[in-house]
């Protein structure tokens, strides 16, 4: 497994592979996968965290599902661009992860990430105890959807219309 820049994730995908997306909780794994166009971040239900091996097996056999090619996770880097525990959490995640896949991971800032995920299921007036349910996944959305936004840019720069 490999960690790649944003750049590269379309030549690491097969034809047809999805990109997944992740926000990595204490208690929860969001979980988020984008079409086949690589346009859309769709929600899936969240992964209760038990133990890592478990974590991962449950992670790895949704994703083979989804036809996964890439992963999209999201990095907590701090508001002030410092890197803190949480960081260093989901940095050793990627690590123990490569022993299991070949999965390529992309490591995404998703600062505020949780905060738009909340005020956009809030504007769709959900609950306050289905947003509890649904945070995770919509935050793994969010973050994925901003890394799905930044290849269509990268493509209109290769491929530019007019």
């Amino acid at each position: 497994m490999t960690v790649l820049a944003i750049e590269s994730v379309e030549r690491a995908l097969e034809a047809g592979q999805t990109v997944a997306g992740l926000d990595l909780g204490t208690k929860t794994i969001g979980l988020a996968v984008s079409d086949r166009g690589l346009s859309f971040a769709n929600p899936r239900p969240v992964i209760r965290r038990a133990k890592f091996t478990i974590d991962a097996q449950i992670l790895l056999a949704t994703l083979k599902a989804e036809n996964a090619g890439a992963i999209v996770i999201g990095l907590p880097v701090n508001m002030d661009g410092s890197e803190g525990p949480r960081v260093q959490a989901t940095r050793a995640f990627v690590r123990n992860m490569e022993k299991l896949t070949e999965l390529p991971f992309i490591y995404w800032d998703e600062r505020l990430s949780t905060v738009a995920a909340e005020r956009a299921l809030i504007g769709m007036d959900v609950s306050r105890q289905k947003r509890a349910e649904r945070i995770d996944s919509a935050a793994a959305a969010f973050i994925l959807q901003g890394a799905l936004d930044r290849l269509e840019m990268l493509r209109r720069q290769d491929y530019p219309t007019g």
